[in-house]
């Protein structure tokens, strides 16, 4: 076994590594880009093992596991809409866990793990679209549509939702556009 210094005065063991500092931190991902694939979480996962941060690799691992499984069920490789979805998908369970453990306030451990796992997960996807901006998108959807009666609140939502590439709350968009078309 060797072990060789870096910069930083820290020991690699049994690799030669010539980056000067690994950083953990995600790349931030802006809402037209398209980088959430499997090479993106690979690379990921391999920057938390450098960083030896234990939470983020067994996270991104969940993610990179529940890929491989749809690939393997569907029998191709999955697109990077698919592998967003994915990721959302572990994001919404690992929420919906936390709201249950807060819920029942059993081990105040757990929940602190959880809530770290869910900002880790929220901090690789894009900024989810709220406030002023959903409605400014929702206005303009809505008078291109012509939408004005409640049977065209299905197709309104959509088109909503397809315009923010799914980065926002459906529940939110959905009681906005009822209260529109009431």
């Amino acid at each position: 076994m060797f072990l060789m210094y870096i910069p930083e005065r820290r020991a690699i063991r049994g690799t030669f590594l010539e980056r000067e500092h690994v950083d953990s931190r995600p790349r931030a991902l802006d809402l037209g880009s398209n980088h959430m694939n499997k090479e993106f979480i690979a690379e990921e996962i391999k920057n938390a093992m450098r960083a030896r941060d234990k939470v983020r690799l067994a996270i991104l691992r969940l993610v990179k596991n529940d890929i491989e499984v749809k690939e393997k069920d569907s029998g191709e490789e999955l697109s990077d809409a698919q592998v967003l979805v994915a990721f959302k998908k572990v994001l919404k369970q690992t929420g919906e866990t936390l709201e249950a453990s807060q819920k029942a306030g059993t081990d105040d451990e757990r929940t602190a793990s959880l809530q770290e796992r869910v900002d880790i997960l929220s901090s690789y996807l894009p900024k989810q679209v709220e406030g002023d901006e959903l409605l400014a998108i929702l206005d303009r959807v809505m008078a291109e549509g012509g939408f004005s009666e409640k049977r065209d609140m299905g197709k309104a939502i959509g088109l909503v939702v397809a315009e923010v590439i799914g980065n926002c709350d459906k529940a939110a968009v959905a009681k906005i556009v009822g209260s529109k078309l009431a």
